[in-house]
């Protein structure tokens, strides 16, 4: 019957059309060509003129377009896309992580200290031994010691960032440094973790506190940033990514990045289509709003555009900072979480910023923090009267049943990132422990929220975890490790198929951030932003998406990725 009906669909006129008269400089040909545009869902083949699709339909009516100088890609079935787009991720930092020890993939104690051994003798004359992307599970009791890391890098400050970014770890010289003894005070929104006999601190920073040793970390040069950036552009355009969305920009930030991708855009090197952010702090969120303001003036369209503030309502299950309706199951005794706003405060910096015609991006994972953003985007949109607003809720792990439905009603997007409910030992040893099982069975509820008629856009959070797009595919349609695990998948109710999973990372993922009209889907006038796959992951079982890869990635018609095997 699937047969029937795709020979129907790419013989319909709705899918071929009429083709135009005039040549076109590129023909995909003799492929599957899923378009995510429910107008013509299917076809064989796809034109492209001056960067943009000019048609998409059948072979026969392409071979119509193909002119003396068109150039003409066999795609001997394989399957196209539009290119993909990971909805929130931080662009600079997953580029600045391509020259420290990735700790990302290691679950054991002994394998991250044999890493970063073997990062810092391979890197003798480095200042400061830095990394990240540990995971709580790796650590007995769920966190790291300084004397785990002083074991194998006692000559240099050192410094380990978790895979979340909300908890550090330092050696005992990285806190020599910091002057954080057992007399320092706990900063605002942060915890030095001590010692419960002695008092002193044991390495592990929570959230602010981790800043106390960041600061300290020498930057690289301007010039080495821009190397390491056209390197980070380089691995999306790999997996097939042609546009990423920024969760998030301090000012300062901005002053040392926005010349970076400025001068890659002026150089032709800009791949990726740029949408940014501006941090809003408890503090003072009024600098940051008027600082999003200037900036979506001066990039409102093209590669680089700003058009939102990203603020922070809490931390993460994973070191008990994220805010929960009830205490935490694994303690009760750490309460439920603290907000790193409070509600009035909160609601009246995104009333402000929704006011001067900004999206506003929160990151909230406990189920408290949910609803406090969802609450304060309803406020707002009472406050401010209608408007095409696209707000959103970034991460979402552990929703509360009665805030699912409230995503479609209010218009918002749940920006979630698949590779986040990984089903590996963090998520069972920590992330689930600690909420137990009945918030559990609400993790990552991506389902839930679909069906609700809510919107969904697909990210990485790179470099919290990697860019790569078919690890997140699998894992939201299979909710299982890249190993199989568990055999029935985790919570696997919550799963989505995997053509929702590619709508959430191509139209779904443009739209939140306002680029449908120009992207997300393969359409007639649409920018040419395709992806060529190496099989058919639509028709494959789920475990053959771990084994696909991109061949070609084309950014405006232009090839900026080719698999060397690709013909």
């Amino acid at each position: 019957m699937f047969s029937a009906l795709l020979a129907i669909l790419l013989l319909s006129p709705l899918v071929a059309g009429p083709a135009p008269k005039t040549a076109a400089d590129l023909l995909l040909t003799g492929g599957r060509v899923w378009t995510a545009d429910p107008s013509r869902p299917l076809a064989e083949a796809v034109g492209v003129r001056a960067g943009r699709v000019v048609f998409v339909g059948s072979d026969a009516e392409a071979a119509r377009l193909k002119g003396p100088k068109t150039k003409v890609v066999a795609l001997r079935g394989r399957l196209v896309t539009p290119g993909f787009e990971d909805a929130h991720l931080h662009l600079m930092s997953g580029a600045r992580n391509l020259e420290r020890v990735d700790l990302a993939e290691e679950t054991t104690l002994a394998g991250l200290q044999e890493k970063i051994r073997s990062f810092a003798e391979a890197n003798p004359k480095n200042p400061w031994v830095v990394g990240r992307g540990w995971v709580y599970g790796s650590f007995p009791g769920g966190l790291p010691t300084r004397e785990q890391l002083d074991a194998i890098v006692p000559d240099r400050p050192a410094y380990m960032d978790c895979y979340d970014g909300h908890t550090g770890w330092a050696n005992s010289k990285a806190l020599a440094l910091a002057g954080i003894t057992k007399e320092t005070k706990d900063p605002v929104n942060g915890t030095i973790v001590r010692d419960p006999k002695t008092g002193e601190p044991t390495g592990a920073l929570k959230e602010a506190a981790g800043s106390l040793v960041e600061e300290l970390i020498p930057e690289p040069s301007a010039e080495r940033h821009y190397a390491l950036l056209l390197q980070a552009l380089a691995v999306l355009n790999r997996t097939g990514i042609t546009a990423v969305q920024d969760a998030g920009w301090t000012p300062e930030e901005v002053a040392r990045f926005l010349p970076l991708l400025e001068r890659a855009r002026a150089e032709g090197r800009l791949t990726v289509r740029t949408r940014l952010t501006v941090d809003i702090s408890p503090d003072g969120p009024a600098p940051g709003i008027a600082e999003a303001v200037r900036l979506r003036d001066r990039y409102r369209d093209g590669a680089i555009v700003f058009g939102g503030v990203k603020g922070y309502v809490d931390g993460v299950i994973e070191a008990h900072t994220a805010a929960m309706l009830a205490p935490y199951s694994d303690d009760p005794a750490l309460g439920q979480g603290t907000p790193r706003w409070e509600k009035a405060a909160l609601d009246g910096a995104v009333a402000a910023a929704d006011k001067a015609g900004l999206q506003v991006w929160l990151h909230a994972i406990g189920d408290r923090g949910i609803r406090m953003a969802l609450d304060a985007y309803e406020a707002a949109a009472k406050q401010n009267g209608p408007r095409d607003r696209r707000d959103r809720v970034e991460h979402v792990e552990a929703i509360d049943a009665a805030d699912a439905p409230r995503f479609a009603t209010l218009g918002a997007v749940a920006s979630m990132q698949p590779l986040h409910a990984n089903p590996d030992q963090n998520n069972e040893e920590v992330w689930s422990r600690n909420i137990g099982p009945e918030r559990a069975g609400r993790g990552f509820a991506w389902r839930l929220i679909e069906k609700s008629g809510g919107r969904l856009a697909f990210g990485s959070d790179w470099p919290v975890v990697t860019p790569d797009v078919f690890r997140g595919l699998y894992c939201a349609v299979a909710r299982k490790t890249r190993e199989g695990k568990p055999a029935g998948g985790w919570q696997p109710q919550l799963a989505v198929p995997v053509d929702s999973a590619l709508r959430h990372y191509t139209i779904d993922a443009a739209w939140a951030g306002f680029g449908e009209k120009e992207r997300g889907s393969i359409s007639v006038g649409k920018r040419a932003d395709l992806v060529v796959l190496s099989r058919d992951i639509l028709a494959a079982p789920p475990e053959e998406i771990l084994q696909t890869r991109v061949l070609l990635t084309l950014f405006d018609g232009k090839a900026v990725w080719r698999d060397p095997s690709f013909d």
